[in-house]
């Protein structure tokens, strides 16, 4: 494709070309191996990609684009006002707008998105529709996995996927929208069938900055035009903020607030939670989950709003909630063969957390134990809080390593000490998590929870800038073999 093309297709962002020529491939990635390749010079807050320019055209870039034109190179240049939304723009038309064949539903809220996503592919499929899955957890294609690194990715990689997807005969895409890609204009140009807004709380904040424009950018998501239906959580404080805005029909879902669909007669158990579902106070269906917690209520109600939007049968949303038996890392109990359960979750923002331990105390027979610590180079606010939330709901506390990436492992656990110290709660600091997982298996006792919080599907550990192998599964496996207990 010439880039000349491609830059018609970014023309509210086009401020000049200079040059023209073929394009086969498109990079973000200065180190990336191309041919005839175009590089998007992106300008983010730690780095520039302009520096790495003469980096690209030695690996086979042979175009840019640009911010701001580089007079000492030799090559095509298109400069555009905006870099990322024009990225955007060119990444659909270089991949032949594939999500035009796909119908996306986009679910976004701070937590819940990954579950929802699973509960909605499961609906669809058992409507007979062929699902695409984009995610924290990674990409699918029907049942095939696909590594991702980001929730939602880069354009480039999105549209990709969307390609493949498309290729494929995939009919509907369920996708986690994160508030960064929104605010990185990554999902510029695409129209989304269905949107939901789950919730919002703490996290992020080393970006966002506050709580306010965190929640702005995701309520723009919603109401920018981009979204033709939307299902909202009418117990979330800012609902209303977002109902006003909307020119697109809406349902709404919830517990608490009357509301289209919501749940009563809730019973929460170790095994999962039932509930009887009410659709516009019309009709009544029995619903029996395997998966534990009030919030994956929450996530069923969501991803049954967002069934009915695509025309969905209620039997068919009720059969298909019931199938699925768990989500990798969201509140996922471990197959160990021991007297106490051991659970996995990805909770590693305050609110998470307080709801995986709040969950534990709805059927835990004996003690609550949670293994946890917090993310290097994040929210700093949020750690205090975390241990101030695990020393009122946990009889006892570990504290560990999580992702210290670029920070000191002793620093981060030493501000979590400080919330957690607070509450005169029993807990113990061990920097290394294997070691802390061994001792808090070693600590287990018949009819105790266990939560290891924060890793959740995660398969690493980020540790100066490199990420180490950690697999939790696998690790507490090796470790309940050592102690002797059955597997």
């Amino acid at each position: 494709m010439k880039l000349s093309l491609l830059a018609k297709e970014a023309a509210p962002y086009l401020v000049a070309l200079r040059g023209d020529c073929e394009i086969t491939s498109i990079s973000q990635d200065s180190r990336q191996k191309t041919e005839n390749g175009l590089f998007f010079c992106i300008s983010g807050a730690n780095a520039d990609a302009h520096d790495y320019a003469a980096q690209a055209i030695e690996n086979g870039t042979v175009a840019l684009v640009v911010t701001r034109f580089l007079d000492d190179l030799d090559v095509p240049q298109l400069k555009v006002s905006h870099d990322r939304s024009a990225m955007a723009l060119m990444a659909e038309a270089f991949y032949g707008h594939p999500a035009k064949q796909l119908k996306l539903v986009g679910i976004t809220g701070t937590k819940g998105k990954t579950t929802t996503s699973y509960f909605l592919k499961a609906i669809l499929e058992a409507a007979g529709f062929a699902c695409g899955l984009i995610g924290t957890t990674g990409n699918m294609i029907g049942n095939r996995w696909m590594k991702s690194s980001l929730t939602t990715p880069d354009p480039i990689e999105l549209n990709r996927t969307f390609r493949q997807m498309a290729d494929a005969g995939i009919d509907v895409v369920c996708m986690e929208v994160s508030a960064h890609a929104i605010a990185m204009k990554r999902l510029e140009g695409l129209t989304f069938e269905a949107g939901c807004y789950l919730n919002i709380s703490q996290d992020h904040l080393d970006y966002f900055g506050t709580m306010e424009r965190y929640f702005q950018t995701k309520k723009s998501f919603l109401v920018d035009g981009s979204v033709k239906n939307v299902a909202l959580n009418a117990d979330d404080d800012l609902y209303a903020d977002i109902a006003h805005e909307l020119s697109v029909p809406h349902s709404t879902f919830g517990i608490c607030t009357n509301a289209d669909i919501f749940a009563r007669d809730i019973e929460i158990s170790e095994h999962g939670v039932a509930f009887m579902l009410s659709l516009w106070n019309e009709h009544v269906y029995p619903v029996k989950l395997q998966m534990m917690g009030m919030f994956n209520v929450y996530n069923a109600l969501a991803a049954t709003a967002l069934a009915l939007i695509m025309g969905v049968e209620p039997q068919v949303i009720c059969r298909a909630l019931e199938g699925v038996r768990s989500v990798p890392g969201r509140a996922e109990v471990l197959d160990t063969h021991t007297p106490y359960m051991v659970i996995l979750d990805y909770s590693h923002s305050p609110d998470a957390l307080e709801n995986i331990l709040r969950t534990a105390r709805e059927f835990a027979r004996q003690r609550v134990l949670v293994l946890f610590g917090c993310g290097g180079d994040r929210d700093h606010a949020k750690r205090t809080l975390m241990g101030a939330i695990a020393g009122k709901l946990a009889d006892y506390s570990i504290l560990t390593s999580d992702n210290p990436r670029t920070e000191d492992p002793m620093e981060i656990l030493r501000t979590i000490e400080e919330g957690i110290a607070s509450t005169n709660a029993s807990y113990e600091v061990i920097e290394n998590r294997r070691q802390a997982i061994e001792r808090a298996l070693y600590l287990a006792q018949p009819g105790d929870v266990l939560i290891l919080a924060g890793k959740g599907h995660e398969t690493y550990q980020d540790i100066n800038g490199v990420k180490k192998p950690f697999d939790e599964k696998q690790i507490v496996r090796e470790l309940l073999s050592e102690q002797g207990s059955p597997q």
